[in-house]
C-alpha cells in the first residue's frame, strides 16, 4: 500500500510540475492582458466608490420585484452574499483543476484571459450606466437617515484611491444599474456551461444564478431592473466577445498539449510520458490498462493526444 501511495504521489507531483510549466509559458505570453484585466477590477471599484459621493438618498422606488418577493430583512441579508461567495470560490477552484485532475478541457491561463475579457466589457458598460443616472439606493445603509447614505467630500486624493477597502466596497451606494454580483455570476455560469463537463452541474449553475437573482432583490440590495438588465447585457456581451476571441483548443478531444521544449526528462522519464501526464493519461501503461479492464472497458494510450498547432493557433 505504501509503495502504491508513493507511486501515485510521484505521478501527481510530476503531473503538477508539467502542467505548471505549460501554464507559465502561456502566462509569459498573456501576462499583459491578464494584468490589464486585474487592474480594471480596481478601476471598477474606484468608479463605484466615486459614484457614492454623488449618491443622494430618497424614497425607495416602486418595484415589481419588491411587491412579489418578501423582504429578507437586514438580519438575513447575508444569505445572498453567502451564496455568491460559494459560487465565486467554487468556480475559481474549478478553473485550476487541470493541475491535478486527469480530465482536462482547457488551459487555466487562457480560460482566465477570456473571463477577464468578459468581466471588463461588462463592467465598463456598468460604469457608464450607473454614472448616467443615480438612483436612490434601496439597501438599508443607503436609505434616508443612514449615516452611510452620503459621503462627505474627500479630504485627499489618497482617500479616493484607497476606496476605504473593504468597508467602502461593502457599504457602497449609487452603483445600481446593473448588478455587479450578477456580472460575476453569469460570466462564471456561462463559462462553466461551455467548458465544464458535468451536465448536472451546468443545470445546477443556472438554477443557482436564478436563485441569486431573487435573493439580491429580496435582500433589497438592488432594484429588479438592475438584475434584469444584467441578465440580458452580460449574456449578450459574453456571446459577442466569445465570437471575436480565438477559440481555445479542447484538450479532451485529442489535441496535443503545449509542452515546452525546455522541459527536461525527470527521473529518467521520456518526453512522451510528460505528454501523457499533461493529457491526463497514466504514465504506467500496464497499470492503466489493468484498471480499464477491471472497470470492464478497454482503452488506447493514444487518447487525448493534441497537436501543438491547435494550441499555437490560439496564440497567433
Amino acid at each position: 500500500m505504501k509503495v502504491y501511495i508513493a507511486r501515485e504521489a510521484s505521478k501527481l507531483w510530476r503531473k503538477v510540475c508539467v502542467e505548471t510549466s505549460v501554464e507559465l509559458q502561456l502566462l509569459a505570453e498573456k501576462w499583459k492582458l491578464l494584468l490589464t484585466g486585474l487592474l480594471f477590477q480596481y478601476i471598477h471599484g474606484l468608479a463605484a466608490r466615486g459614484v457614492h459621493y454623488l449618491h443622494r438618498p430618497g424614497p425607495t422606488l416602486q418595484d415589481l420585484g419588491y411587491m412579489i418577493l418578501p423582504e429578507l430583512g437586514r438580519e438575513r441579508g447575508y444569505i445572498s452574499e453567502s451564496l455568491f461567495t460559494i459560487v465565486f470560490l467554487s468556480f475559481v477552484l474549478w478553473t485550476f483543476h487541470p493541475f491535478v485532475y486527469h480530465s482536462k478541457r482547457f488551459y487555466t491561463v487562457l480560460l482566465w484571459w477570456r473571463i477577464l475579457a468578459f468581466l471588463v466589457a461588462s463592467q465598463l458598460l456598468r460604469i457608464i450606466t450607473f454614472y448616467s443616472t443615480q438612483l436612490p439606493g434601496p439597501n438599508y445603509h443607503c436609505r434616508e437617515g443612514s449615516k452611510l447614505a452620503r459621503l462627505p467630500p474627500p479630504e485627499s486624493i489618497a482617500e479616493v484611491l484607497l476606496i476605504n477597502f473593504p468597508h467602502g466596497v461593502i457599504y457602497g451606494c449609487g452603483d445600481l444599474i446593473f448588478s455587479s454580483h450578477m456580472i460575476f455570476t453569469l460570466v462564471f455560469v456561462r463559462t462553466y456551461h461551455k467548458y465544464g463537463s458535468k451536465r448536472f452541474v451546468k443545470l445546477l449553475a443556472w438554477v443557482i444564478a436564478i436563485i441569486q437573482s431573487l435573493l439580491i432583490v429580496a435582500s433589497r440590495k438592488h432594484y429588479t431592473v438592475d438584475v434584469v438588465v444584467a441578465w440580458y447585457t452580460v449574456n449578450l456581451v459574453v456571446f459577442f466577445i466569445d465570437k471575436k476571441l480565438p477559440e481555445m483548443p479542447d484538450r479532451s478531444t485529442g489535441s496535443q498539449p503545449m509542452l515546452p521544449l525546455n522541459i527536461k526528462e525527470k527521473d529518467g522519464k521520456p518526453r512522451e510520458e510528460n505528454l501523457k501526464l499533461l493529457n491526463g493519461n497514466s504514465v504506467d501503461t500496464a497499470d492503466w490498462r489493468q484498471r480499464m479492464q477491471v472497470n470492464g472497458t478497454h482503452g488506447d494510450d493514444g487518447n487525448h493526444v493534441h497537436s501543438e498547432s491547435a494550441v499555437n493557433g490560439v496564440n497567433r
